[in-house]
């Protein structure tokens, strides 16, 4: 049985890889939902002292790209040069996204590796000549199932992702011997029943490979956009084949075997579910036929939904989050659709929603605290936190609250890749603090002017900001510019260092926070919404 990626023998880098993206259009909301939660997922395991590779990057093979090349009058090169440089690097980077790499298919460390792959299980006699004729996706760069296909109202047969017709094709191919590995993936899940996540994903594919499997045509002979059959130039390696090789080669595979067994197989591959099945099927029977070790998880998330259709170019709902980011930022950018959509469901995007969460939680619960703590130790204590003494039960509380919700969100996000979970944990927190200040009543306590009363009163302004103290630290994955500004404002990146090193599993120790740390009252951090654009 092939070791998993929990199972890694010698490997230490946490490996998580998002799909490589087609270039054939601008990346929309879809693609940068599954890109911001590996973004997240990568940070809170690097917060954790671990060692992390974190990859992405663009399938800029097949016929797909080569029509819409054609279609703009450029050769597929240059199409697929000019969306990267311009569409997909430059979104990656302003939604703060610290990938470690960024891949292309195209490039020669990419495609000479999956020419010596691909050569290698000709040679172990996995791969055989044939003919294949069947319906075709071009969409999906995929042969069809009959029973997959649905029927419009004139008769004609669709591609169920895409809602468009598909094509008959008749060619000569190669192909992979998959159907032999049917038993093999049975066996596999069994024996790794976290492997396909979530639940509902993983009786899909049970049941699809309980059916019986086609061997898989692994090249194509009508068109010339793609890397070359290396022992019959006449064909192209099929655009998937070539694509889930990337998650290989971009560690090194037969180049760099040192940085290859310290990284792969990847611990996790986030993935939409339309592309569920090349992962968890196609992916570890080739990975199977070469011997190598299969990955820890195959995560699916969910669809963006407007108005009931999936969120894509060809459904004409694709939104730039460029929209959003311009007038929500980009943190609350991030941090909505993980709190919104449970990840691996399917979940519905409505400006007004986003706006009244926004509003709600961001704004009045969190920035709101953030605002009112240093506002008060400014006004009490001239900006030095004051000393705690003699902390009470409200304070135990509070301390008993942070160390729950560091608990809660380490283990949902870091584990469970339940983001929501986790992010709720953490404002369920922000919403306790917001609660012991107004128990508390500091502006009352602050009128005894005792040296009790003002021992209390410094208690408590000194609860409210370790608390925050930890909020940003379990905060800083998913939205790091904000967490930044509180880690300053609290006087933390000079009394702590820098926010980036604080462990996240350690966030819940009380008293990290010295007494005199300077706390400024900085700008807001989640302003108010002006009106929505037109």
């Amino acid at each position: 049985m092939a070791a998993t990626g929990s199972e890694k023998q010698g490997a230490t880098a946490y490996y998580v890889s998002t799909p490589i993206y087609y270039v054939n259009d601008a990346p929309h909301l879809g693609h940068a939902y599954t890109t911001v939660a590996g973004d997240v997922l990568t940070r809170w395991h690097r917060q954790r002292g671990e060692k992390v590779w974190y990859l992405t990057g663009t399938d800029e093979h097949g016929q797909k790209i080569m029509r819409t090349a054609e279609a703009n009058n450029v050769t597929p090169q240059e199409w697929c040069d000019k969306l990267v440089e311009e569409a997909w690097k430059p979104l990656w980077e302003h939604l703060n996204i610290a990938n470690d790499d960024f891949i292309r298919t195209t490039e020669k460390r990419h495609t000479d590796r999956v020419q010596e792959f691909v050569q290698d299980l000709y040679d172990k006699g996995e791969i055989y000549k044939g003919g294949y004729e069947g319906p075709y996706c071009v969409g999906c760069e995929e042969y069809k199932l009959p029973g997959d296909l649905i029927e419009a109202e004139d008769g004609t047969k669709l591609c169920p992702v895409h809602k468009k017709p598909v094509e008959i094709l008749k060619e000569e191919n190669y192909f992979f011997k998959l159907s032999e590995y049917g038993p093999k993936l049975l066996e596999f899940y069994a024996n790794n029943p976290g492997f396909i996540q979530p639940e509902s994903a993983r009786n899909e594919v049970v049941n699809f490979v309980r059916q019986g499997l086609q061997d898989l045509s692994i090249s194509r002979s009508t068109f010339d956009w793609g890397i070359p059959v290396p022992w019959d130039e006449k064909h192209v390696i099929y655009v998937w084949v070539d694509a889930l090789l990337n998650y290989a080669t971009a560690v090194g595979y037969g180049a760099n075997q040192e940085k290859f067994d310290g990284t792969f197989p990847a611990d996790v591959h986030l993935i939409g579910k339309d592309i569920l099945r090349f992962h968890s099927v196609i992916w570890p029977a080739m990975l199977m036929a070469q011997g190598l070790p299969l990955p820890g998880k195959v995560v699916a998330n969910g669809w963006l939904m407007v108005g009931g259709e999936k969120m894509s170019k060809s459904n004409l709902t694709g939104i730039k989050p460029q929209d959003l980011t311009s007038h929500f930022g980009v943190d609350a950018y991030r941090w909505y659709f993980l709190r919104a959509i449970a990840y691996g469901n399917d979940g519905s995007f409505s400006w007004e929603d986003f706006t009244a969460r926004y509003t709600s939680e961001l704004a009045n619960d969190y920035g709101n605290l953030a605002s009112r703590v240093a506002a008060m130790v400014g006004k009490y204590f001239g900006g030095a936190l004051p000393e705690a003494t003699a902390p009470g039960e409200a304070e135990k509380a509070v301390q008993e609250g942070l160390a729950k919700a560091v608990a809660t969100a380490d283990r949902k996000i870091g584990e469970e890749l339940d983001f929501q979970a986790g992010i709720l944990a953490i404002f369920e927190f922000v919403k306790q603090v917001n609660g012991y200040i107004t128990e508390q009543e500091p502006w009352k306590v602050a009128k005894d002017e005792s040296p009790e009363g003002q021992a209390r009163l410094a208690t408590i302004l000194y609860t409210a900001a370790e608390a925050l103290r930890g909020v940003a630290v379990l905060l800083n994955a998913v939205m790091p510019e904000t967490s930044q500004k509180l880690w300053e404002s609290l006087g933390a990146e000079e009394s702590l260092g820098a926010l980036p090193d604080q462990r996240v599993q350690d966030a819940g120790g009380w008293g990290q926070l010295p007494a005199g740390a300077t706390v400024t009252k900085g700008a807001v951090l989640f302003p108010r919404l002006e009106e929505k654009p037109a």
